[in-house]
């Protein structure tokens, strides 16, 4: 679909498919009629800041969309479902979708937005696990606003090729986006929940934790329940989720210097330096003599 001629609102010169209900917005805009032949292009985006009545009601929409609230709390209803809107939630529509997104009085959204369109718009949402009329949760809740921030200020910047920028911004915004998500349906949050428990608990302890069973009894959850919670929102067993916490600590010792790799080793709770030095060059693709060369 190739949107043409939209009307632009008379007050502040935006595209008459924005709600006015918007306390304050930082906004850019491209090029809202790309040519056809594009494989992705960014149209517009931003970040807005809801007014207490904040409401949007659409039976369709000319391009693909993400959204994702950064603060506040709200309502959405997207292919005939009530999602809860709150901090870190992503979601995704376009054409053919209808959607109605209403804010809390009491607490109004704060959210970003980018819309796009071309051949690998859709495929693009459905690599990251956000094919148009889903819901995601980020974690954790910020990660995708430095990336946003980043696409809102290279859109204002003008320039030569920002456009493409642009594009390729958005393309690392669905990487992140497929590394930081999980599906949260109601069945799921109570495994969510105990999945951010586990994680923070191997983030305050990595440095003692030596086994998976360790982490298991410690956590108070079975064995292999566990690693199924970390492939679904983590993507790798908790184990390598625990070695690379420990190879990152020894990377940065061994930035010291005078560092000793047996020193490293231990500090990370390896007796042996000959196996360190093995899960070291595992993890981070080089040896401990190799890493420590580089600086």
């Amino acid at each position: 679909m190739k949107p043409r001629n939209y009307p632009r609102t008379e007050r502040h010169g935006a595209p008459a498919f924005f709600s006015r209900d918007v306390a304050a917005a930082q906004r850019f805009y491209l090029d809202l009629n790309p040519p056809r032949r594009q494989k992705l292009a960014v149209v517009c985006g931003g970040l807005e800041h809801c007014a207490t009545h904040y409401a949007i009601h659409r039976a369709n929409f000319p391009f693909y969309s993400i959204e994702y609230v950064a603060r506040g709390s709200g309502e959405l209803r997207l292919n005939k479902r009530v999602h809860v809107l709150q901090p870190g939630r992503v979601f995704s529509y376009g054409p053919g979708v209808p959607h109605d997104i209403t804010g809390d009085p009491a607490n109004p959204l704060v959210k970003y937005f980018v819309d796009f369109m071309g051949k690998d718009a859709a495929r693009l949402l459905r690599s990251c696990g956000l094919p148009a009329g889903t819901v995601k949760q980020v974690f954790p809740p910020h990660a995708l606003s430095p990336l946003f921030d980043e696409l809102i200020q290279s859109g204002l910047s003008g320039g030569q090729g920002n456009a493409e920028l642009c594009a390729k911004l958005l393309e690392c915004l669905a990487l992140k986006l497929a590394r930081t998500n999980a599906l949260l349906d109601e069945t799921e949050t109570l495994a969510f929940a105990t999945y951010l428990r586990c994680r923070q608990y191997v983030e305050q302890h990595f440095l003692r934790l030596r086994t998976l069973e360790e982490v298991a009894v410690e956590c108070h959850v079975n064995k292999a329940y566990l690693c199924r919670l970390f492939q679904s929102y983590e993507h790798q067993s908790p184990y390598q989720y625990l070695l690379r916490l420990k190879m990152n600590h020894a990377a940065e010792c061994l930035q010291k210097p005078g560092a000793l790799i047996k020193q490293a080793a231990q500090q990370v709770g390896f007796a042996d330096p000959f196996h360190f030095s093995r899960v070291f060059r595992k993890v981070l693709g080089v040896s401990p003599s190799e890493f420590r060369n580089l600086r």
